[in-house]
């Protein structure tokens, strides 16, 4: 299992910025990059790393999924009204439409 520093220094994605633009619905530093763009603007790809600890507020995306690829270290997700569930590198969570949740690292 890949600890923060190494995901910083061998991920398989650039780690970016610390996300700033919306530092005010985590708990805690994330960082981001975006990875790629539909030429339409209707969907893109970014990598979100989670600090230890970091986590995001509960929230729903509203008109579309929300796909969660883990690709190093360990967190947690959660839907409303459901327990928590560990998430590790390989792990895959479809989030349908309005589904109230949250992730973060552990």
């Amino acid at each position: 299992m890949a600890n923060f520093e190494e995901l910083r220094e061998n991920g398989e994605f650039p780690l970016g910025q610390k996300n700033e633009a919306y530092a005010h619905v985590f708990t805690g530093q994330s960082y981001l990059q975006a990875l790629a763009q539909a030429p339409d603007g209707h969907f893109g790809v970014s990598n979100v790393t989670f600090e230890p600890a970091c986590r995001n507020n509960w929230h729903a995306h509203v008109g579309g999924y929300q796909i969660l690829l883990v690709t190093g270290g360990q967190g947690l997700y959660q839907e409303e009204g459901k327990p928590a569930r560990l998430l590790t590198k390989g792990d895959v969570v479809v989030i349908d439409d309005g589904v109230k949740h949250w992730h973060g690292a552990t």
